[in-house]
């Protein structure tokens, strides 16, 4: 499957003490760019999320919000946290002999110090597992929104292939008749300027200008980096990079193409090709 780096994924389950819910949402990036927000006493909880977040989004700037709302009827006291007061209590003493001058911690300044107190209905620990179910179910929802939007972005891809190879397969039987046409022009001034047609002069003549706009190579290329797209989109995974890749390949050879145009409409062709292939990169940004 091809997946979008856009995504976004909202889930909530309802508790005794309260409501825990939990949002993913993203935009593209060339990397893993992953914010977590979350409440202070589930900061504990961060490096577990972050992990499980990794192993499933590779590129990509994430955000994941998680709030608890705790149900005031379901609201116990708060209870205090005596490893925390422990730490407190020396650290203000290394501190203290380092600045001897520095005040005592008082009461009022330990009960603010975050972690302190600590709520029974909404420790880390409590929530621990509901809180990595909860991930695991808007990982499922959000893979499935980048996909849904994935297979969009491959579909607008495909199609920009199809028009593209309709154009090289237009342009190649045009390349004669631009060289008989400058032949016949060559052979007009000749004629004009010296009275005769100097046939050997018109065939290096000729031969030069035919070496000059050949650009069999440049669709043959062209074709390739096209078939090599539909194989990539067709094996999916992590293509945005490969696909960025033949973006710019494409782009080249579709300029040559144009810069070795001597006919109106080939030059009209260059131009819709360079066209549909930005139409094609400004999409392939998205894609993971």
């Amino acid at each position: 499957m091809i997946y979008s780096m856009t995504g976004f994924a909202a889930v909530a389950t309802e508790l005794e003490t309260g409501s825990l819910t939990l949002e993913l949402r993203s935009v593209n990036s060339r990397y893993l760019d992953l914010q977590l927000r979350m409440p202070d006493e589930l900061r504990t909880q961060e490096p577990a999320l972050r992990e499980a977040i990794s192993a499933q989004i590779i590129r990509g700037k994430v955000e994941c919000r998680i709030n608890f709302a705790a149900r005031q009827s379901a609201q116990t006291p708060a209870r205090l946290n005596p490893a925390m007061v422990q730490q407190l209590a020396a650290w203000s003493e290394q501190i203290r002999e380092i600045l001897p001058a520095a005040a005592e911690l008082g009461v009022a300044d330990v009960l603010r110090w975050s972690g302190v107190l600590e709520s029974a209905a909404t420790s880390a620990e409590s929530l621990h597992a509901t809180l990595q179910a909860l991930l695991q179910q808007a990982l499922k929802e959000y893979a499935a929104a980048r996909q849904r939007e994935g297979e969009k972005l491959k579909d607008f891809l495909l199609e920009r292939v199809t028009q593209i190879e309709s154009l090289c397969v237009a342009v190649a039987p045009r390349i004669p008749g631009a060289i008989a046409a400058y032949e016949a022009k060559l052979r007009a001034r000749l004629f004009e300027a010296l009275g005769s047609e100097d046939d050997e002069r018109v065939r290096q003549e000729i031969t030069l200008f035919a070496s000059k706009v050949d650009v069999d190579e440049e669709l043959s290329r062209l074709q390739t980096h096209l078939a090599e797209m539909r194989r990539v989109l067709n094996k999916g995974g992590a293509a945005g990079k490969r696909l960025d890749f033949l973006m710019q390949e494409l782009h080249r050879e579709a300029n040559t193409l144009g810069s070795k145009s001597v006919d109106a409409d080939v030059s009209r062709t260059a131009m819709e090709m360079k066209i549909l292939i930005e139409q094609m990169r400004e999409q392939i940004q998205n894609i993971e």
